[in-house]
């Protein structure tokens, strides 16, 4: 006998791939609980189910930096509360970034897929189910998307939450409107210039160079800091929120339309984001 979850939440984070790098990415979770039923006829009371995983899920996953700690050219290391992650490019370029420790999820896969990920999930999160569970499975599932998207990272330093930190992000689709008729050429334009792109804000830039971005700033959670090549990296003079991510593009693309109506919506993971007119 078995119990289901569908879509129980969803998260959003960012993950080191051994060729692309940086990555953003959005999943739907699926969970499904193999067991007896307990005096009550069940396996697990539902709301058990979706508070103690969702928070979980809170608590390691979503909203942070997750690294395969068996993929090559990486090393790192926990000191005093804090984590250290630097990883080499195949092409020789360097990563590196320090948040504190809560912040960076280290796993020990050699990648990070839907399925790596999900088996190193269902190992720690059995431990949180009565007896009465035999098995877990939990699925990663990406939004399907039919048209543009792109996987971006960033960090809010003025967020209460676990948007603060430095090294987490989305897998976002974007849909843009001229004249209220939706353009897909512009759509994709925009999505390839915002693949797999770290978008930082000025105000946390504190070297630059002709190949690299320093990005470092102090929020509740502690003392964040990342360094990347500047070619994966998309700066704007604001916050990165989606709100302004959103006016941002908006105004790039009324430069090009200024006697048109513009209409963006960005999306900030699945199922949400902002909407800008100009």
């Amino acid at each position: 006998m078995k119990l289901f979850v569908d879509n129980l939440t969803n998260v959003d984070f960012s993950y080191l791939h051994p060729h692309r790098g940086l990555m953003g990415e959005s999943w739907l979770v699926q969970l499904e609980l193999d067991g007896s039923l307990n005096e009550q006829g069940m396996i697990c009371d539902f709301g058990i189910v979706k508070k103690e995983v969702k928070r979980w899920f809170d608590r390691w996953v979503d909203h942070a930096l997750v690294v395969p700690t068996g993929m090559p050219r990486l090393s790192h290391a926990t000191n005093d509360g804090y984590t250290e992650v630097e990883w080499l490019y195949p092409d020789g370029e360097s990563f590196y970034c320090r948040s504190p420790e809560s912040a960076i999820c280290l796993v020990g896969m050699p990648d990070i897929t839907e399925h790596t990920l999900a088996d190193w999930c269902r190992d720690k999160l059995l431990e949180l189910f009565p007896e009465e569970v035999k098995g877990l499975k939990i699925s990663f599932v990406p939004e399907r998307i039919d048209g543009a998207f792109y996987h971006y990272s960033h960090g809010l330093q003025k967020h209460d939450g676990n948007c603060q930190r430095i090294a987490h992000g989305h897998r976002s689709k974007i849909e843009i409107y001229i004249n209220d008729q939706r353009d897909s050429e512009l759509e994709a334009e925009w999505a390839e210039s915002f693949k797999d792109i770290y978008i930082g804000s000025e105000s946390h830039l504190v070297e630059r160079c002709e190949s690299r971005h320093h990005y470092a700033y102090t929020a509740p959670q502690g003392d964040f800091a990342i360094s990347l090549p500047a070619s994966v990296c998309y700066l704007i003079d604001t916050d990165s929120t989606v709100e302004l991510i959103a006016d941002h593009l908006a105004h790039q693309i009324k430069k090009d339309h200024p006697n048109e109506r513009v209409l963006v919506r960005a999306f900030e993971g699945v199922g949400k984001g902002a909407i800008v007119e100009l």
